[in-house]
């Protein structure tokens, strides 16, 4: 059983606010003009950022908590994944792509429960950190989408989107590899 000061401790209440975030996004799909779309990107680049900031202070003050490993995740695929969906529709993100994210999430998510089920822990790959990073960085462009000092930011994201979506399709590949293993002992 967790304590209740171990539950809703700093690292965990960053992430709880993390998930707030997500309505806001909702924004995007009612104005996507300039204004909205490069403030939204700011929210979403800075809750991003939040992610590492809450990893990096339960690693150092030892608050790592059953709650926070599984919200953690779950967070950052809220947050991502809703960017996503909500860009569809927009025109600024191939529904292809997210659907097969999205999946790959599903997949993963229902491994690790698999895993855990069987006492078996599977940490997050350095892949899929990796993912992580290449997907807030491709959402973070498509989102702001209109051409910043030249840039054209979208061109930019879709490049950052197809580099996250290998390493999407690679490092679910790698979950299952490793769980097979795992099972297999």
């Amino acid at each position: 059983m967790i304590a209740k000061h171990e539950t809703f401790n700093l690292p965990n209440t960053i992430t709880l606010l993390r998930i707030s975030v997500v309505p806001f996004l909702f924004i995007l799909l009612f104005n996507p003009g300039e204004f909205w779309s490069l403030l939204l990107a700011v929210l979403f680049a800075v809750v991003s950022i939040t992610d590492f900031l809450d990893g990096y202070i339960a690693r150092r003050y030892n608050l790592i908590t059953t709650m926070g490993k599984f919200l953690d995740p779950l967070a950052d695929k809220l947050i991502v994944n809703t960017a996503m969906i909500l860009m569809i529709p927009i025109g600024r993100i191939p529904a292809w792509i997210v659907a097969i994210t999205i999946i790959r999430d599903l997949i993963v998510d229902g491994i690790r429960s698999i895993a855990s089920s069987e006492g078996i822990y599977i940490e997050a790959s350095r892949l899929a950190k990796q993912k992580t990073v290449a997907q807030i960085f491709a959402v973070t462009a498509l989102m702001i989408h209109y051409p910043i000092l030249g840039a054209d930011m979208h061109v930019i994201g879709m490049a950052i989107l197809y580099i996250a979506f290998v390493l999407t399709i690679y490092s679910g590949a790698d979950y299952f590899i490793k769980f097979y293993r795992r099972i297999r002992k």
